[in-house]
């Protein structure tokens, strides 16, 4: 008898998996990729930038503590090791039906294609601001206003807009006329103001104090020491107001040793060298930081993908779209349909294992893990001048020893990615 001829196993049909974005959960796909990418499984990442800004590093890098670079994940070394093309744009629409994006290229040297097809789309892109939103909401915010969002246009306008408004130095602009929210001031008074009351916005403003007011500051024209003073518009609510109260007191408490003037009103306008509040008042300042909460991006709508109220990308626990079976997400982008928690940094990188595995699994026809979102975060609020504060559910604490943590924390995030690039 001669032996059966063995059969040949057939090999798994060739799917291309796409990246939009490159977040915090986007992060550990590459890296989980370099550790292992099927054979069959070609894989795209679009992203404008050549680096990832870790946002947690950023109000730091305000205050003067971090370099630039020391803020940055080069993603080249993360996409050589894991063997994934990077294509150098921004994603500005998606079909669903036909499995395609559109995107714009940001480099204008190089050839790139208007369309990406995929069998497999992964959204991972942060927080945006709808330019068409904020037009409507804030009318003058783009043209009078410095947005945090996107991250790197923040970084890049910071330095430039500090330099601009140095005390002593000639406005760039007529000053608008004094009003009861005009920041009691001599002629030398520099005034920033920070629109928002959330996180972001407070961990700037404390950033921007201690980058601002900690060395001491020229002359003015007149001979008399310069000030600074800042202040912070809540939008009618608490400031902090997603936060315990025994939080919101610290907060307010570190605010004041700063004596950060706090309006508690919505800022509804902005003007060159003024914000207009709701109640019709004007409130002078020669800049402002513009820190509210962050939209869906607009390239959603018409996608075919389903959406909650907000324009967000609705996931499952597989963290899958709930409409279309081959689209994934995870950060801002997306928003949970059964349990929904808030848009963090610290839910994106929980986010990141979990995702990394689906993806795998799908593209191998395997079965789906869900992903359980803790109930609990350790959440570091930096307060700058190397004090933090710290919260773990009805918990909570502050000192120079929160702020150690918090450095520790953000810095091995970072060497992580770099190191195993």
């Amino acid at each position: 008898m001669t032996a059966p001829t063995p059969q040949a196993t057939p090999q798994a049909p060739r799917k291309h998996l796409l990246l939009v974005g490159a977040g915090h959960a986007h992060l550990h796909v590459l890296q989980m990729l370099a550790q292992h990418r099927p054979a069959h499984l070609e894989v795209t990442l679009l992203t404008p930038d050549a680096w990832q800004t870790y946002s947690g590093m950023v109000p730091g890098y305000v205050a003067g503590r971090y370099a630039l670079d020391a803020c940055r994940i080069a993603l080249q070394p993360l996409l050589r090791a894991a063997g994934v093309t990077w294509i150098q744009g921004l994603c500005t629409g998606i079909d669903a039906a036909q499995s395609q994006v559109t995107l714009q290229p940001t480099d204008s040297s190089q050839k790139t294609p208007q369309t990406l097809r995929y069998d497999l789309l992964s959204l991972d892109t942060g927080a945006v601001f709808d330019p068409l939103r904020l037009a409507a909401d804030m009318p003058g915010a783009l043209e009078h206003t410095l947005p945090v969002r996107p991250i790197d246009d923040f970084i890049d306008r910071w330095q430039t807009m500090v330099e601009q408004r140095q005390p002593g130095r000639t406005p760039h602009h007529q000053q608008p006329p004094q009003t009861a929210h005009t920041p009691t001031a001599n002629a030398t008074t520099t005034t920033w103001a920070f629109i928002g009351a959330g996180a972001a916005s407070v961990e700037l403003l404390m950033a921007a104090h201690e980058r601002l007011c900690a060395a001491p500051q020229a002359a003015g024209s007149s001979g008399s020491a310069s000030r600074i003073q800042l202040v912070l518009i809540t939008g009618g609510g608490e400031v902090a107001a997603g936060y315990a109260p025994g939080i919101q007191r610290r907060v307010l408490r570190q605010l004041a040793q700063r004596q950060v003037q706090v309006v508690r009103q919505r800022c509804v306008g902005a003007q060159p060298g003024a914000l207009r509040l709701e109640d019709g008042s004007l409130l002078a300042c020669d800049g402002a930081v513009l820190a509210v909460g962050t939209h869906a991006p607009r390239w959603l709508q018409g996608s075919g993908l389903a959406l909650v109220d907000t324009g967000h990308l609705q996931v499952n626990p597989f963290q899958q779209s709930t409409s279309h079976a081959n689209v994934f997400a995870a950060g801002d982008v997306a928003t949970r349909a059964d349990a929904a928690h808030p848009k963090s940094g610290v839910y994106a990188v929980r986010a990141g294992p979990p995702l990394a595995h689906n993806l795998l699994a799908a593209a191998s026809g395997h079965p789906l893990k869900p992903h359980h979102p803790p109930t609990r975060t350790l959440n570091l609020l930096s307060c700058g001048t190397r004090h933090a504060i710290l919260s773990w559910g009805a918990l909570h604490a502050e000192g120079a020893w929160a702020w150690w943590l918090k450095d520790r924390i953000d810095r091995a995030f970072v060497a992580r990615y770099a190191s195993e690039a």
